[in-house]
């Protein structure tokens, strides 16, 4: 069974990509020393944050946008197997380009 996950108001689900395994200097990296990438891919976006004035102002990143976020940002999900994480558009630093 599939499940549609639909973000509310200015949140962000966001699925962490995953961290290497070895260095750039060919160290291999045990899973005891990993720490969990603060990088991932916008996988659903919220409508937007709701304004005292009612209306509501549009989240800046959209589905697909790569991003940067805080070492302990979110809450941690798994949906039909993927672990993904909610947070909201404030915990996102910045988007990544390249």
């Amino acid at each position: 069974m599939s499940i549609s996950i639909r973000p509310l108001g200015d949140r962000v689900l966001v699925k962490q990509d995953a961290e290497p395994e070895i260095t750039k200097g060919g160290i291999y990296l045990p899973e005891s020393v990993k720490e969990a990438p603060q990088w991932g891919t916008v996988f659903e976006v919220g409508p937007g944050k709701r304004l005292d004035s009612g209306e509501t102002l549009a989240v800046s990143v959209s589905k697909g946008n790569k991003v940067l976020f805080g070492k302990y940002s979110g809450t941690k999900v798994t949906v039909d197997g993927q672990e993904l994480l909610f947070m909201r558009e404030d915990d996102i630093l910045a988007v990544l380009e390249s």
